[in-house]
């Protein structure tokens, strides 16, 4: 997963280090790596945190991914502050450059994960990647398992969405099916 989000960096890290007159051009791909390294490890520590309501938000679509987000709000004074500590970037350079690429990568992953027609990015493989371990995965899952009861998705009324309602859910539009009910597609 992380070089897939390594590839999300890239693509939006335009503008924001490459075009930035504030980072020396020797600097733009450590800045990425870091960018790269700072979403990762901010989702993991969420994660270690207890934080799976917030990234079940973050998944699901019920919070906006803005700078309200909490998510988006930890991981870009995450990076925030390394891009000062490490490149010596003032405190406004480091918080544009954070600020303007957070929400944009967090936004194109998410979309990924919720796209059927998307395999670059897979809920359970970013959940699995970030929790470091199967009960935090688990508890993660628990918790978009919980949003999609809210949802209808508990096709054979057994009280619980799993991978019986998938299969139910596969007669009337498979998988994808599942994924856009739960994730609004």
């Amino acid at each position: 997963m992380f070089e897939q989000l390594t590839q999300l960096v890239q693509q939006y890290g335009g503008n924001a280090v490459v075009n930035n007159t504030a980072i020396p051009n020797e600097h733009n791909e450590a800045v990425i790596s870091e960018t790269s390294t700072s979403i990762f490890a901010g989702l993991q520590k969420i994660a270690a945190e207890g934080g799976g309501e917030q990234l079940a938000g973050l998944f699901n679509g019920s919070s906006p991914i803005d700078s309200s987000n909490p998510v988006v709000q930890q991981i870009t004074q995450q990076l925030t502050g390394s891009l000062g500590e490490k490149f010596g970037l003032s405190s406004a350079d480091s918080s544009g450059v954070a600020s303007s690429m957070i929400p944009q990568i967090l936004n194109s992953l998410v979309n990924k994960a919720k796209d059927p027609n998307d395999s670059s990015f897979q809920i359970t493989d970013i959940i699995s990647s970030i929790s470091g371990n199967s009960g935090q995965a688990s508890n993660i899952m628990d918790t978009i398992s919980k949003y999609g009861m809210q949802f209808g998705l508990d096709q054979n009324n057994d009280g619980k969405v799993d991978i019986a309602d998938a299969a139910a859910l596969t007669k009337s539009g498979g998988l994808g099916g599942l994924l856009g009910k739960l994730f609004g597609k």
